[in-house]
């Protein structure tokens, strides 16, 4: 869906639906997936560092996925796939280091002797799911129109899909 979206439905949009339709693309963590979280904590990161090449990151991101599942990150740290999705947003021009350095985990506990100290994108991840907790977001792709879960568009839409769609229900 993310590509349908970002390839032939923006173009739509801007020329037809410019003033009417603004696209919010919030992040959903599958917690089945373990690695889910530390992609999900690199887009963080971009959004604080350059937050206008969030999109672009995504894109590039979606387009390498499958080397951040599960059998391709078992035996890797996280601080190693850390440095991978930073070189990701380093190729989309976003400063590779100041990712990595939002996002590694440090060996040493905090300053109160914490253990779980987490990491400069913690406090936004806790957002990002209470955000979608509250919204009623469960699954991937969930899409919202008006703040509503839009139980009638899947991630199998096609750009004419999405087109009838928006004609239908954009005023």
């Amino acid at each position: 869906m993310f590509n349908t979206v970002y390839d032939s439905v923006f173009p739509i949009v801007k020329q037809k639906y410019a003033d009417k339709v603004q696209f919010i693309f919030r992040q959903q963590i599958q917690s089945w997936h373990p690695s889910s979280t530390l992609v999900h904590e690199a887009g963080a990161a971009v959004l604080q560092t350059n937050p206008d090449k969030f999109w672009e990151f995504s894109k590039a991101l979606f387009a390498e996925s499958d080397k951040f599942y599960d059998v391709n990150v078992v035996n890797e740290t996280r601080n190693a796939t850390y440095e991978r999705l930073s070189k990701i947003a380093g190729g989309v021009g976003v400063d590779e280091k100041k990712i990595y350095d939002l996002l590694k985990i440090s060996d040493k506990p905090g300053q109160d002797g914490s253990l779980n100290t987490g990491n400069s994108v913690t406090n936004d991840i806790k957002l990002m799911v209470k955000a979608n907790r509250l919204t009623g977001v469960h699954v991937t792709p969930t899409v919202l129109f008006n703040g509503v879960v839009e139980g009638g568009i899947a991630s199998s839409f096609s750009k004419d899909d999405w087109e009838k769609w928006l004609e239908k229900n954009v005023q």
